[in-house]
Parts: C-alpha cells; structure tokens; sequence
C-alpha cells in the first residue's frame, strides 16, 4: 500500500473460543479449558461478527483446524444474521477436491452476495495434518495447492478447466451458471520459498504474520519481483493481534496480565510442538522471542509475547490508540493494504478498534495523501490526528 492508500481493516471471527482471561489466546487450538473463556456457539460469534460489521470492518477470518468449529458450516449461519460484513473462509487445500470447493464459494455468493474471500491454507504441522488423512511432505503439499488454486480460480470465473497435474487431476470441470458478478478473491500465507512461488503465480493477496516492518518490506518487495515476472500484481495484508488503550501505560499493563497468566507448562508444551512443525512462517514468529518471555518487544510497539502459547499470528500492537495505529501506517508504507486483527476478547476489542484506531489511521492516511497531492502544509499529521480524536470521541467508525 502506498502511504496515501485507504487502509482496508478486517477482524477475526474467534471459532475456537474466547474471553478476557489469558486462555482465551490458546482458545484457537482448542487445548485450553478456562472457566471464564467464552465457548465458539452461534449465539456469541453471532455477536463478535455484528460487533466487527457495526465497527467498519470489512471481512470477518474465519480459522480452519482441528481446534476450530469449521467454517464451511458456520459461516452461513452468521452471515444469515449480518447484512454487510463478509468472511474470508479459510480451507485446508488437499482436503477437498477443487471442483467441490469452488462450488461451495460459488453456493455462498449466490446466497450472500460478494461477502465470501477464500483463505487458502497449505497446512505447516504434519502431525495435524495426517489427523486429517494428508501424509504429503510440505513440498509437495505446495505443488497441489498450486494446482489447486489454479483449478479453482478458473472455474470460479466461469471457465471450464482440465487439468492433469501431480496431485490435481480434473476433466471438463465447469461450474452450473456461476455467479461471476461477485468476484471471489484468493488469499494465500506462507513465508518458504516454495509458499512465496504458489502467491505471486495463484493468489490475489499474500498473507503475512507480523513481523518487524522492515523484514515486512523485505518480504513484500521478494514477492511482489516474483508475481511481476509471473506478469501479474498482488496485494499484501498482514495479520495481528492488538492490545490498545487509551494510554500506553494502560496498554502494556494489559499485555503483562496477560503475561502473566500463561501457565510455564503450556508455554513449554507449546513450543514443543511449534518446534515439530515444518511451517517456516511459524518458524520465524518463534524465532523472535526463542521461547523465552524475555525481549519480548521486537520492534517499537510490537509484541511477541503471544506467541508463546498461540501457533500461528503470535505478535501484538501494543501501546496508545495513536501508537498502534502510526504502527499500522508503517506497515502500509512497508506494502502493506490490509490488515486482519483481532484483540481478547474479541467482542468488546472490535468496538475499540473500530472506535479508537481506525479513526486515527485514517487520519494518518488522509494527511499523507494531502501531502502527495500538495493541498497539506506543514503538520498534517498533527492536525490529522487531532481530527481523528475529534472523530473518535463523536463515536464515528471507519470502514
């Protein structure tokens, strides 16, 4: 994203559970039982997803694993109860065929209209994926979810599609009258070599977790060099956790709650079977806090504290409601366009977000476009910010 580009904001749809207590960071592998964590029923995501539509966002992730309800099945329900917002459903690719799958997406278009993205999951924990009946090495895995997507794509844009891959064989597929008004947009993470190949030839977004904004840059000039021999040109969004508050002080005394309450037993389990996976994306969110809960902030703002119990997205914004969001006008700067987040519990943190930090970043944005275009003088992000607070204290929210 250019730093003049309108941020697209999406939240998370907490399928595994939630809640205010530290268990409530684990509740997306299913391994913590809290008392005060708040179960994944229709009833409470019903409201996360309302909370996060009334709040601006623009999609709702939906995770995929063992640990989650699945989200093929409870999407439906909730956007039934939603109007606007959509789902970014995320699949495990290999475990259904192409055909199949891009039927359900076509099914939910018809339905709900352009409120479906798919987030295409290779899969980084062997373990978890021979409990699915997959026993592929993780460079082949990337080969099918190639073919997959490329399979999918064509049918989803109304094409009929033969394909004699390696994993991936197909003849005459062709969808019945699809519904190619309302585009379904690919998105696809992973860090490897082989991950950064499968998005700049197949998807329509790379998927980072996040990490330092410089190794984001990093990150995003590799793949972008890459979808442009491909001749093609991608989109960037980020995932992260936020802890934000009215003052900085505030903020971290809430990321040492939650500190605090991880049990060394599960950080320990934890990383044991973080170390197992073959994932190199979960590798390199390891990689910035080695297990230990010391050195936890990695760069200004961003905290890796999460990540020793929580697989996956495992780093925080953390800090004042203006903070957080001069930290996501970074990531914009570094290439990023969208940006997926989520706060415990997940119910009461859309409204704050929406509420307080999306005003702010937009603020952020708008004055770096002043600039561009020569309407802004000197201390527009100044005047930005303080039409931000004004906004914020109206109760006005952003999309």
């Amino acid at each position: 994203m250019s730093s003049s580009a309108a941020p697209v904001l999406h939240w998370f749809l907490p399928t595994g559970g939630d809640g205010r207590d530290p268990g409530g960071v684990t509740a997306v592998q299913g391994r913590t039982a809290a008392a005060t964590r708040r179960v994944a029923g229709l009833d409470y995501l019903a409201q996360v997803a309302r909370a996060a539509e009334q709040a601006g966002f623009a999609m709702l992730l939906t995770p995929v694993g063992l640990g989650c309800v699945d989200p093929w099945v409870l999407t439906p329900a909730v956007a039934a109860v939603t109007e606007r917002i959509g789902f970014l459903v995320a699949f495990r690719a290999g475990l259904a065929q192409p055909t199949l799958i891009a039927q359900q997406a076509d099914t939910f278009r018809r339905l709900f209209g352009d409120r479906i993205a798919l987030n295409v999951v290779t899969g980084g924990d062997p373990v978890e994926q021979k409990a699915y009946g997959d026993h592929l090495p993780k460079d082949e895995r990337y080969v099918r979810t190639g073919e997959l997507m490329r399979v999918v794509r064509a049918l989803l844009d109304g094409g009929a599609v033969d394909l004699e891959g390696r994993h991936v064989r197909v003849e005459n597929a062709r969808l019945h009258a699809p519904s190619t008004d309302s585009p379904v947009p690919l998105y696809f993470g992973g860090a490897s070599p082989e991950a950064e190949e499968v998005a700049a030839r197949h998807a329509e977004v790379q998927l980072l977790w996040g990490e330092p904004p410089a190794a984001v840059a990093e990150r995003v000039a590799r793949v972008r060099e890459k979808a442009a021999r491909a001749g093609r040109t991608l989109r960037f969004g980020i995932r992260l956790h936020v802890i934000t508050r009215d003052t900085s002080a505030e903020a971290w005394r809430e990321a040492d709650r939650i500190l605090a309450g991880f049990d060394p037993e599960a950080v320990r389990a934890s990383q044991e079977r973080f170390a197992r996976m073959d994932s190199t994306g979960q590798a390199r969110m390891t990689a910035l806090h080695g297990g230990s809960a010391e050195n936890l902030t990695v760069s200004p703002n961003l905290w890796a504290g999460i990540g020793l119990v929580r697989e996956g997205a495992g780093t925080a914004l953390v800090g004042s409601h203006d903070e957080v969001a001069r930290r996501l006008f970074e990531y914009g700067r570094a290439g990023v366009d969208e940006f997926v987040l989520s706060g415990y519990p997940h119910l009461e943190e859309a409204y704050r977000v929406g509420e307080e930090v999306a005003p702010r970043l937009r603020a952020l944005t708008e004055a770096a476009r002043a600039r561009e275009t020569g309407t802004d003088a000197s201390g527009a992000d100044e005047a930005g910010t303080r039409t931000a607070h004004a906004r914020a204290a109206a109760g006005e929210v952003a999309a």
